[in-house]
């Protein structure tokens, strides 16, 4: 299970472009999905072979003198409160400013690991000057220069080794659902519908995540974790950068599942904040059923279903083979149905296709549509496997790997999906030379 790791520090410092390095080396390893736009503030890193999450706060901010200061202290708070380290960010080139002494006051309290990184250190000099940053009093000061990448591996050895070891991992194998979604759509209703007033039957377990609760559910023939991270802490000010602390709190919950319900509101149908948080989903490969509540409000006509439905999965394209349920979790409608439907994705997602049989779908496949020939070279697809990953995870053995192009590997996952049912899981397809 990841780490978040936080990055603050006042504008114009090179937060983005420390961000940029540290998700973007991942994207030999990782591809994104088709079609997901990369979210600007929100990566996966890997260094030694540890995977953590990167979030850049400074795209959250807005942009106007008079509230900017006190935006990037509340940003500061949050971050403090939901990610496990942090790296303040300052510029060699400017020196210690007045922001930055406030933003180091709160630092100074935090109960978690602050890494004081000092950026823009391109030379002999700046590298003297960095040592003005000790006043902080923030400890050790970590020189680095995010555009050309020196000082980051230091860095980087640093702030790995004082993550945290998941403890859960003694808890029973069992699938771990989380309901997730933006402020106020109806999470703690759901919970609360679908664990009911038979409280005998839930066992909060302690210490399992830092701030989720799994609550244990076993009855109807149903046995899991149900994760809630939501109604755990403080509700701070409704002010608050409402995309940015609902990113923030969905992160370690989908993080911590196998699969996410992720609640839209009937009334506003899906908007961007939940296609913020639906793209974690995908980022993270995790299955996803998207629950459509507050659904008795709704005046219906015949249709009305099908054209909801219609108009979420263009939003969602190309990730569109995605159950979409219309409940209420006040009248309790269709709640076995969800369950029934989470319990079919989780199975989705964890399992495994015999080669020979997806040689044998695949391979037809492909006969039946060849990879379009570029630069007069013809790509020849002669193997597939499918990896032993958390997630779906399929490499194709062929001679030009980097002629395979997004229309064609779109071609692929729908026969995968045709044929194998991966409803409700993203599809990662690797292209390998043989």
């Amino acid at each position: 299970m990841g780490n978040i790791v936080a990055i603050v520090g006042r504008p114009n410092v090179g937060k983005s472009t420390l961000f940029n390095r540290l998700t973007e080396s991942r994207s030999a390893i990782v591809h994104e999905t088709a079609g997901v736009t990369r979210d600007r503030h929100y990566g996966k890193s890997l260094w030694n072979g540890v995977e953590f999450s990167v979030i850049d706060t400074g795209g959250y901010v807005t942009n106007s003198d008079d509230i900017f200061e006190e935006e990037i202290r509340k940003q500061v708070r949050l971050a403090m409160d939901e990610a496990d380290n942090i790296l303040f960010l300052v510029d060699a080139s400017n020196g210690i400013t007045d922001l930055d002494e406030s933003i180091a006051g709160f630092l100074r309290k935090a109960k978690k690991p602050v890494f004081l990184v000092v950026n823009k250190v391109d030379n002999y000099e700046r590298s003297l000057e960095a040592n003005e940053f000790y006043n902080l009093g923030l400890g050790e000061i970590y020189p680095v220069s995010s555009l050309t990448g020196s000082g980051t591996g230091d860095m980087l050895d640093a702030l790995v080794k004082t993550f945290s070891k998941p403890t859960f991992e003694e808890e029973e194998e069992l699938p771990r659902f989380a309901i997730i979604g933006r402020p106020n759509v109806g999470k703690s209703s759901l919970i609360n519908a679908l664990v009911g007033e038979e409280r005998n039957i839930v066992t909060p377990i302690a210490g399992t995540t830092r701030d989720s609760v799994h609550t244990r559910y076993n009855k109807f023939g149903h046995d899991f974790y149900l994760i809630d991270t939501a109604g755990l802490r403080r509700k701070t000010k409704v002010s608050e950068n409402l995309e940015f602390y609902s990113v923030m709190r969905s992160i370690r919950s989908i993080e911590y599942s196998d699969v996410c319900l992720l609640l839209l509101d009937a009334e506003r149908g899906i908007e961007a904040q939940d296609m913020s948080i639906l793209n974690l989903v995908i980022k993270n490969r995790k299955g996803v059923v998207v629950l459509v509540n507050k659904w008795d409000l709704i005046e219906k006509d015949q249709m009305s279903t099908v054209h909801f439905e219609k108009a979420i999965k263009k939003r969602m394209e190309p990730f569109t083979d995605v159950p979409i349920i219309f409940t209420s979790a006040i009248t309790l409608q269709r709640i076995h149905k969800v369950l029934e439907t989470a319990v079919e994705v989780y199975k989705n997602r964890i399992k495994r296709i015999p080669t020979h049989k997806l040689n044998e779908v695949m391979l037809k496949a492909i006969e039946e549509l060849h990879p379009p020939a570029i630069k007069g070279k013809f790509v020849k697809i002669k193997y597939v496997q499918q990896l032993p990953t958390h997630a779906p995870t399929f490499a194709f053995y062929c001679n030009l790997p980097q002629y395979i192009k997004e229309p064609y590997k779109r071609y692929l996952e729908n026969r995968l999906r045709e044929n194998f049912n991966f409803t409700g899981v993203p599809i990662q397809l690797f292209f390998r030379d043989k």
